[in-house]
């Protein structure tokens, strides 16, 4: 298949909400980088990336030159030889994974738009359908609340809650929650902030309350981590410490966790993300796939390895909900904190850009 056009669009988005990162910055806008790869053969295939501050420190400009040096090579490649097109724009994109990730989705799309399936079942199509969680930014326990049940109102019965970094403040912010809303899943998003005590004081604390704990210690501490899933009462999960399938393996080898988070964007796309998976499964740890501030093809994508794969037990697919002005169009479908994939091929999206 010969590829005739490509084109890079950055775009940069209102949050609806904005956030604030560990440093104090308060961040209320977010980049993302969009695709379109034009064949021979007439078809559109629509693949992007996301630039987040919460977990990058490229810039928009930077991913787009990354994402433009992988389209100027993409022009010579046959996008159906998907193992040797991304190997070949891997070395491309070098250390921004994020622009490899952008050209994996858009080749996806096309491989699901040739075959005529969509992409959960093009991957394995396990089901159609799965929870994701909301997520709850870092905020006074009132508010914590108060967020917490207009999510509630809007149907999600699994929230994920950010934290304060402060041990005591979140034992005292989930309870609240807990309390005023007695039947959802909690979830509590530590981003690195505990030590190992803290950690086991919190887990034990709101034992019977969490569903799990993700990345209590800094990302590149797998000791304290290890540490903290051996002698933990609550599941827990690495985020940052998994960047790509080699940390994959390090923490599975190491069991210094119950499981591990996939996001398509910190690790490169679909084709890294399956790799992961499959280590985790082979390890036994289950699976999240998570997102950050991106758009809805990007949680298309996510979709379709969450519903690819039996041993994806978490969701976390609510980025796009946080966007102002996402011009994707989904073709999946949101009821009750469910996300339902439709038989449409390839993403399911159209772009309207």
């Amino acid at each position: 298949m010969l590829i005739t056009h490509v084109e890079v669009i950055p775009v940069e988005f209102d949050l609806r909400i904005p956030y604030r990162l560990l440093s104090g910055t308060d961040v209320s806008r977010v980049g993302a980088v969009f695709c379109r790869i034009e064949t021979q053969q007439g078809a559109t295939a629509w693949g992007c990336t996301a630039v987040d501050p919460a977990f990058t420190d490229q810039t928009l400009a930077q991913v787009t030159r990354a994402c433009q040096d992988c389209a100027d090579r993409a022009r010579d490649l046959n996008p159906l030889n998907t193992e040797y097109a991304l190997a070949e724009l891997s070395d491309v994109a070098g250390e921004v994974r994020s622009a490899l990730c952008a050209f994996d989705l858009a080749f996806h799309d096309l491989l699901g738009l040739v075959t005529g399936l969509p992409l959960y079942r093009l991957l394995g199509g396990y089901r159609q359908r799965i929870q994701t969680s909301i997520t709850l930014r870092r905020a006074p326990l009132q508010e914590t609340v108060e967020l917490a049940r207009g999510y509630a109102r809007q149907g999600f019965r699994i929230l994920k809650i950010k934290s304060s970094h402060d041990a005591n403040t979140d034992v005292r912010r989930m309870r609240a929650v807990r309390d005023a809303l007695p039947g959802l899943t909690l979830r509590l998003d530590v981003e690195g902030g505990y030590t190992v005590q803290q950690a086991l004081d919190v887990a034990r604390a709101l034992e019977g309350t969490l569903e799990m704990i993700e990345q209590p210690t800094p990302p590149q501490d797998v000791d304290a981590l290890q540490e903290i899933t051996r002698r933990s009462v609550v599941p827990i999960l690495a985020d940052e410490s998994v960047a790509g399938p080699a940390s994959a393996l390090d923490i599975a080898s190491r069991r210094a966790a119950d499981g591990i988070t996939i996001k398509l964007v910190t690790c490169g796309g679909l084709h890294c993300a399956r790799q992961m998976d499959a280590i985790a499964r082979a390890a036994r740890l289950s699976t999240m796939i998570g997102c950050v501030h991106e758009p809805g093809l990007l949680i298309a994508a996510g979709l379709g390895v969450a519903l690819s794969s039996r041993n994806v037990r978490y969701g976390d697919l609510d980025g796009a909900m946080h966007l102002i002005d996402d011009p994707t169009v989904p073709g999946y479908h949101l009821e009750d904190g469910w996300l339902i994939a439709r038989d449409v091929p390839g993403l399911g999206c159209t772009v309207d850009l």
